[in-house]
C-alpha cells in the first residue's frame, strides 16, 4: 500500500506541475543543425515574435557554454514573454554538432550562422500567429542578426554589438589587454584579409590564428556592422550596458552614427550578459556563472517598448 500511495503522489506531481507550467513552451527544430524554443503568450489575437541570437562561442538558446551559466537569453525571453511578445531563441549550429561529435572547425564559416538566422525567419514568416517578426541580436549574435533583419524582419535590436569589423575589434582588445601582441595582430589581419591565411603571427595569438579557424576569421572579418546596419529600411534599436567590459560603449555609438535614425540606449549598470552590476571587475566577471541571478528589467521593458510601437 505505501509503495502505492507513493506512486499517486509521483503521478500527482508529475500532473500538477504540468498544470501550472508557467510558460507556453515548444521545442522546434528548425533545420537538422537548429533546435529552440518557442515561447507564446495566451492571446486571442495576433502578437509580435522576437528571435533571439546569441553570441559567440558554443552558445546555447539560454545563454550558456559548458561551465558558463547565466540564463542571460533564458530571461529576457521570460520578461519579454510577460509582456505580450513571444520569443524564439535557438541553440548555435555548433552545441548540436558538440552534442552529434561532429564538430570540425575548419569546415565553420561566419556566412553559416546568417544562413541559420535566416531560415528560423522564413520559418516564422509562414506562422500566421506573429503579426510581426523581430529580430534580437547579442554580441557577435548583433552582426548575424543584422544580417538575417535584410531578408524581411519588421525590426531589429542590436545588444552589444560591435560596431567595427572584427578585426579592428579584437586589435583595440589587445590594447588595452596585452599590448605588445597588437603590431603582430595587425600584420596578421592584414595578411589574412588579403591572402585568406596568415602564417607569420605570435604564439600568443594562436588562439585567434591557428590554422583550422582562420576560415572563420577570415569571412567574418568580410563583414563591417557599420555598414550592414545602414541597409537596414526597417526601425532599429542599439543597447549597450556602461558596464560591459566586453564590448565598449564605443561600439554602439558607431552603430548609432551609421545608422542615425535609430534608437540609442545606454542601460547604467548593466553589463555584457544583461545583469546589474554595482560593484567592480570582480563582481561582474562572477555574474557570468549566477545561474539565477536576473536580467535588468531596464532591459526587457525598453526592448517591450520598441517592439510595442
Amino acid at each position: 500500500m505505501k509503495h502505492t500511495f507513493l506512486i499517486f503522489l509521483l503521478v500527482f506531481g508529475i500532473i500538477a506541475t504540468a498544470q501550472n507550467k508557467p510558460y507556453n513552451s515548444e521545442d522546434i527544430s528548425i533545420t537538422p543543425l537548429i533546435d529552440g524554443t518557442l515561447l507564446t503568450p495566451e492571446t486571442n489575437g495576433k502578437i509580435p515574435l522576437a528571435i533571439i541570437i546569441g553570441g559567440s562561442g558554443p552558445t546555447d538558446r539560454n545563454g550558456n557554454q559548458q561551465m558558463v551559466v547565466n540564463n542571460s537569453l533564458k530571461f529576457l525571453a521570460e520578461g519579454l514573454y510577460k509582456n505580450g511578445i513571444a520569443t524564439f531563441r535557438y541553440d548555435k549550429r555548433i552545441v548540436k554538432q558538440m552534442k552529434l561529435r561532429t564538430v570540425n572547425e575548419k569546415n565553420i564559416r561566419f556566412d553559416d550562422f546568417i544562413d541559420d538566422a535566416i531560415a528560423i525567419l522564413k520559418y516564422f514568416k509562414k506562422d500566421q500567429r506573429f503579426s510581426k517578426i523581430y529580430i534580437i541580436g547579442h554580441s557577435q549574435g548583433s552582426l548575424v542578426g543584422m544580417m538575417a533583419a535584410q531578408s524581411g524582419a519588421d525590426g531589429f535590436v542590436s545588444i552589444a554589438g560591435a560596431g567595427q569589423e572584427i578585426d579592428d575589434v579584437i586589435v583595440d582588445q589587445l590594447a588595452k589587454q596585452a599590448p605588445g601582441l597588437v603590431d603582430n595582430a595587425r600584420t596578421s589581419f592584414d595578411d589574412l584579409r588579403a591572402n585568406g591565411v596568415a602564417y607569420n603571427y605570435s604564439p600568443g595569438l594562436a588562439s585567434i590564428f591557428r590554422k583550422d579557424i582562420q576560415p572563420f576569421i577570415y569571412t567574418w572579418m568580410q563583414y563591417d556592422p557599420k555598414v550592414e546596419i545602414a541597409k537596414l529600411n526597417i526601425p532599429v534599436l542599439i543597447i549597450n550596458g556602461d558596464k560591459d567590459t566586453q564590448v565598449q560603449v564605443s561600439e554602439a555609438e558607431l552603430l548609432k552614427n551609421a545608422k542615425p535614425d535609430a534608437e540609442y540606449i545606454i542601460i547604467p549598470k548593466m553589463n555584457h550578459i544583461f545583469k546589474e552590476i554595482e560593484g567592480n571587475d570582480l563582481e561582474n566577471s562572477k555574474s557570468y556563472n549566477i545561474y539565477n541571478l536576473p536580467v535588468m528589467p531596464e532591459l526587457v521593458e525598453v526592448i517591450s517598448s520598441f517592439i510595442g510601437k
